[in-house]
């Protein structure tokens, strides 16, 4: 078991790897390193991991005074490995979720909520944090005006908002039978597999269609392999 500041992986045999993100906790180190040991672990089950994370909890007080440029880049560039992990990612919501807690979350492919939980992009000295988490927001939910509310002065984006905008994609007050579910339907996914759909995905809201089809080519030719192996 990994343990840090602000969470704790764990996860043995064939059941998920979890992971706790407290997003009331300050920003360290360990909190990089809890995170970056259980995308390796993902890594390193080649596709058939699942990960679940846990997250609440949102920052107050001075929470950003022991912070450097140099370790957000480092908490940044780790989401950004658990955003494309080769493993079905879970994030399960409770609470205020803002800081670490609602990066986590938007890194994720499938978010589930408890009926109570709003995310909220933190305050510091007035004004809301610039972290990639406003990135984020923004892309997965243009133009919305709950976000814009959100990014310019702090506004909490409510569950049902979250839910309506996609942020979130179940809403439940019997989060463990939600989580189990969604475990299991991500049992039987190749992780490897669904990494390349998601950057496909990923890309698509950037790349011309020129570029993008030599890449899905690719991926059709590597499935039409796979399935041909499979059924000799």
């Amino acid at each position: 078991m990994v343990t840090g500041e602000n969470m704790h992986e764990s996860g043995t045999g064939a059941g998920p790897l979890t992971l706790h993100v407290d997003g009331a906790r300050a920003l360290s180190g360990e909190t990089v390193a809890a995170v970056a040991a259980v995308c390796g672990r993902a890594e390193d089950a080649a596709g058939t991991a699942v990960v679940v994370v846990h997250v609440s909890g949102t920052p107050t007080g001075d929470w950003a005074a022991g912070l450097s440029v140099k370790l957000v880049n480092r908490w940044e560039q780790v989401l950004r490995r658990l955003e494309r992990v080769p493993a079905t990612t879970i994030a399960v919501a409770t609470g205020d979720c803002g800081g670490a807690a609602l990066d986590a979350l938007l890194a994720t492919d499938h978010r589930i909520a408890a009926g109570a939980t709003r995310l909220l992009l933190p305050m510091h000295d007035g004004l809301v944090w610039p972290g990639m988490a406003l990135y984020r927001l923004a892309r997965q939910a243009p133009n919305a005006t709950a976000v814009r509310q959100a990014a310019l002065f702090g506004a909490a984006i409510h569950v049902d908002d979250a839910f309506a905008l996609h942020l979130v994609h179940e809403v439940t007050d019997d989060v463990d039978a939600a989580v189990a579910s969604a475990a299991a339907r991500a049992a039987d996914v190749s992780g490897t597999e669904l990494a390349i759909r998601r950057q496909l995905a990923f890309d698509a809201q950037s790349v011309g269609f020129e570029e993008a089809l030599g890449t899905h080519l690719a991926a059709v030719d590597r499935t039409l392999r796979l399935a041909a192996g499979a059924a000799s």
